[in-house]
């Protein structure tokens, strides 16, 4: 909480908004200008490319929940063939008795023939802008939450078959779109500690599995209604319901083999709920789980430490035991306080939304720096917080910053088989993209997921760990390898400025006319980082370059603050790659273990349980939040 509050200190200080400011709105004009020197230069590269363009090139959608996954009108044609093929179905126990399909129906006065797209009333129209309450009403089809239950449950009568099999017929049709993936999002809530395995058991028997599928866990932060219904004593409950069957399964795979064969699937954890409640702050200084014993919700800073904690420790030991690790990509920035932006910096590997960057020029500016990953959703932001022509998507991807595009909840927001090219599609007519940024967005959303490393040098190329031109293979991913070098070029630069007047300003170093001299753009020796060795791939397929994000910032900083970069290539624009691919090498799967060196998103790291030892499952003592 001490680096909380200084990125906060920081982020409210005058001179440092304004000079943050000037350098986003310089960053803006650069790509305005760029643009308008190489637009035609960039269509012509495209158009050397063979066989590619906009349609197939791989595209993730970054940022999709699972029981939103499809749309309305094929929830609806699923519904009607149950009813007419299984209406004697056994589907619901309710009230001492058990309900057929049919009886349900006669119970809200409905027939198959009646139903339609707006009796369903599942879409987000204008009554759900800035109510997140109604919104969280669209997923009840009807208005009942009987019938949520026994559609888009998965721990339910039926054990979620009916989930099960729409989702079925969401994968037929992105393996037979096969240039779409997904990371879909679901939901453990912290309730129970057999959570983990109905889910696991839910997704191993029904056979889920999917080249074009990976999965995220998201967590609800509930633990006030949990407490209000007296489901739980403290937070550290939660935090135990959560990561002890992981601490467990990672110790001894046959104790849970189901949950460790879905593991392998599962790339990160997310955190949800309503960003815009009002977090009151109680304490001055935060108690530890166990003595959060009152109703009140934690704040969100709270929830992210403690899961990035326990993520963290699971983490090391998972890389010591030989499994894959996770990230922690929650949703943020999408309402309320710009605090929980701060949070992000310091544990988060990517977010979703991202809408109050906006509002903090120096936390945008970071961002950017930082390569921090942003999946935007503006079709859902324009129905639940901000109108799309006010959404920031387009001055962030000018700008440079890491976004992705992504459909959130197709159920609720798309009206088309394939939400994804839907939300492209908007964006490109409403924001005049063209062919080459959209390619770019998409290569975005590739690097931003959580793909292996062997599918992503398929999807993007044998070296796309590599930033720049050297990374930048045209032939997959349809991006010109001068907008690559300009995206890198400009990175660079902005570095190089930030170190040379921190230099300058430090009072242990003698102030001369060469710590203001720019350096020149090629003038440098800093060797290009190898690529991922076997081993390194080995125990963690997520992680995508072992290249050290300190240790580049080390290099930067050696030799009086001089900054250097790499030495020329044989390629265009005399271009060779360095570390603009930090934010792809910060997975947690990357850190070091004890005794090593720490990247700067796996400083909590080190705390893990050896091999083969018990585990903790929430963080120690001296591990606790500082005030």
């Amino acid at each position: 909480y001490m680096d909380l509050d200084a990125i906060l200190n920081v982020s409210s200080d005058g001179p440092s908004k304004s000079f943050a400011f000037r350098r986003l709105q310089y960053l803006e004009g650069k790509f305005n200008l760029y643009i308008l020197l190489n637009e035609y230069q960039e269509i012509a590269d495209t158009k050397a490319v063979p066989h590619r363009d906009f349609y197939n090139v791989r595209k993730v959608d970054t940022h999709v929940h699972h029981s939103a996954c499809m749309n309305q009108k094929h929830l609806l044609r699923f519904i009607k063939s149950k009813m007419k093929k299984s209406p004697n179905e056994v589907v619901l126990f309710r009230d001492g008795k058990h309900l057929t399909l049919r009886e349900v129906f006669e119970s809200i006065n409905l027939t198959a023939y009646d139903l339609s797209i707006d009796t369903l009333d599942m879409h987000a129209h204008t009554d759900s802008f800035h109510r997140f309450d109604k919104f969280n009403l669209k997923y009840n089809p009807v208005g009942e939450s009987r019938l949520r239950t026994i559609f888009l449950k998965t721990d339910n009568y039926i054990h979620g078959r009916y989930l099960a099999e729409i989702t079925k017929e969401v994968i037929a049709d992105l393996e037979a779109s096969k240039y779409q993936m997904v990371e879909w999002r679901i939901s453990i809530y912290g309730r129970d500690l057999e959570e983990w395995d109905k889910l696991a058991a839910w997704v191993v028997d029904n056979k889920l599995y999917s080249p074009n599928v990976r999965w995220l866990i998201q967590i609800p932060r509930l633990y006030d209604v949990y407490k209000n219904s007296n489901l739980m004593e403290n937070f550290e409950q939660v935090i135990q319901n959560v990561f002890q069957p992981l601490f467990e399964v990672t110790q001894d795979p046959s104790s849970h083999p189901k949950l460790h064969i879905f593991l392998q699937r599962v790339i990160g954890f997310d955190s949800v709920d309503d960003e815009s409640k009002t977090e009151r702050r109680i304490y001055r200084k935060f108690p530890l789980p166990k003595e959060w014993n009152t109703a009140q919700n934690p704040p969100y800073s709270y929830w992210i430490y403690y899961l990035f904690a326990n993520m963290s420790s699971l983490n090391v030991w998972r890389k010591q035991r030989g499994f894959n690790t996770f990230l922690l990509r929650p949703h943020c920035g999408e309402a309320g306080d710009t605090d929980h932006l701060a949070a992000a910096v310091l544990c988060c590997h990517s977010i979703s939304h991202g809408l109050l960057l906006r509002k903090v020029p120096l936390l945008q500016y970071i961002f950017y720096l930082e390569q921090i990953g942003v999946a935007m959703s503006p079709l859902s932001n324009n129905a639940l917080f901000l109108a799309y022509e006010r959404n920031p998507f387009l001055l962030y991807f000018r700008r440079g910053l890491n976004v992705s595009l992504s459909t959130d909840d197709p159920l609720q927001f798309a009206f088309t088989k394939e939400p994804l090219i839907e939300e492209y599609a908007v964006a490109a007519q409403i924001y005049k993209l063209s062919a080459v940024d959209m390619c770019e967005l998409a290569k975005h959303s590739v690097l931003q997921s959580g793909f292996e490393h062997s599918v992503k040098q398929r999807w993007l190329g044998h070296n796309y760990h590599l930033p720049g031109v050297a990374g930048n293979d045209m032939a997959k991913v349809n991006v010109p390898n001068i907008r690559e070098a300009f995206r890198h070029e400009t990175w660079l630069q902005e570095l190089a400025m930030i170190d040379r007047y921190t230099a300058a300003s430090d009072p242990s170093r003698k102030l001369s006319m060469s710590n203001l001299k720019p350096n020149h753009p090629f003038s440098a020796n800093l060797t290009a980082p190898g690529s991922p060795t076997a081993h390194s791939m080995q125990t963690n397929p997520s992680a995508t370059n072992p290249l050290n994000h300190s240790e580049y910032f080390q290099s930067r900083n050696a030799q009086n603050g001089s900054f250097q970069l790499p030495a020329p290539a044989a390629a265009h624009h005399h271009y060779i790659p360095n570390a603009q691919a930090a934010r792809i090498s910060q997975s947690p799967s990357m850190v070091s273990l004890p005794g090593h060196k720490h990247t700067r998103t796996s400083s909590m790291v080190g705390h893990g349980s050896p091999a083969g030892g018990p585990a903790p499952t929430s963080i120690p003592p001296d591990m606790a939040p500082m005030p």
